[in-house]
């Protein structure tokens, strides 16, 4: 089994209003208590940040704040906006960058991405770094060229560490809300392609320690299956992060899953 602390990432998308927010991140806040076993973080709407952020510290929750989106400019005349000093302003310590709706709804390019990777860095918060293929790609076999790819432009400049902050999501994007999921062992064997080729862009060492994500239509049904597999790592999780018992039963699932302390 693994040593590499599981994490789950709840990415609540463009979703929820403000009250629906605080309360779900209360139900979260009230009911994990794994932390020690497994990370968890959310990654609520902009104009929610705050809100959740002061949900999560007024029931002392472990469970971090993430910002789904940034723009990789300290500041300026970039209107519409938000740069990494305010996330930091209103307790985000986690940023995606790359999720495959980023990638193919709003057109956001490789080299931008490894911008935003590499701003993120600097600032000092965590990353969470999406790859993953489309159906077509996958059809027609470029599974394995497309991910590898995406992670080489996104980590290009990235220190050894640096890499300490970074977690790999694998999103199939054909899986993300179509209820179509991988099966857990071809999620694997993604899971261990995209690990060799972090072992060739960086070492062994750095390779083993990198937590990698699953991120396609992970629910309580598959997640201790998905979870179970030795290069996975925990999961990016999209609607299911939305409904708090169901969120809470996937950190649940991995934490059976996480490493037994020494």
């Amino acid at each position: 089994m693994s040593a590499r602390k599981p994490y789950v990432g709840g990415n609540w998308k463009m979703n929820l209003n403000g009250r629906q927010a605080v309360e779900l991140a209360s139900e979260l806040a009230g009911g994990f208590a794994a932390s020690d076993q497994v990370q968890a973080t959310v990654f609520p709407p902009f104009p929610y940040l705050d809100k959740v952020g002061q949900a999560l510290a007024a029931n002392n929750s472990p469970i971090q704040l993430g910002a789904q989106d940034f723009y990789h400019q300290p500041n300026g005349a970039y209107t519409g906006e938000v740069s990494l000093a305010m996330l930091k302003d209103v307790g985000a310590s986690v940023v995606l960058v790359g999720h495959s709706e980023r990638r193919h709804v709003i057109g956001e390019t490789d080299t931008l991405l490894n911008d935003k990777t590499l701003a993120a860095l600097e600032a000092g918060l965590e990353v969470i770094l999406c790859i993953g293929e489309k159906i077509e790609q996958r059809q027609t076999d470029k599974t394995d060229h497309i991910n590898t790819g995406q992670l080489g432009y996104g980590l290009a400049g990235v220190s050894d560490a640096q890499m300490a902050r970074v977690t790999i999501a694998y999103e199939p994007v054909w899986a993300i809300g179509t209820g179509k999921t991988a099966t857990p062992q071809d999620a694997q064997n993604t899971h261990q392609i995209i690990r060799r080729a972090l072992g060739f862009l960086y070492n062994d060492n750095i390779a083993n320690a990198v937590r990698i994500q699953y991120g396609g239509s992970c629910k309580p049904s598959n997640a201790a299956e998905l979870f179970a597999q030795p290069d996975i790592d925990g999961g990016l999780i999209g609607g299911a992060a939305l409904k708090p018992e169901d969120f809470l039963a996937i950190l649940q699932a991995a934490a059976d899953t996480a490493p037994v302390p020494a």
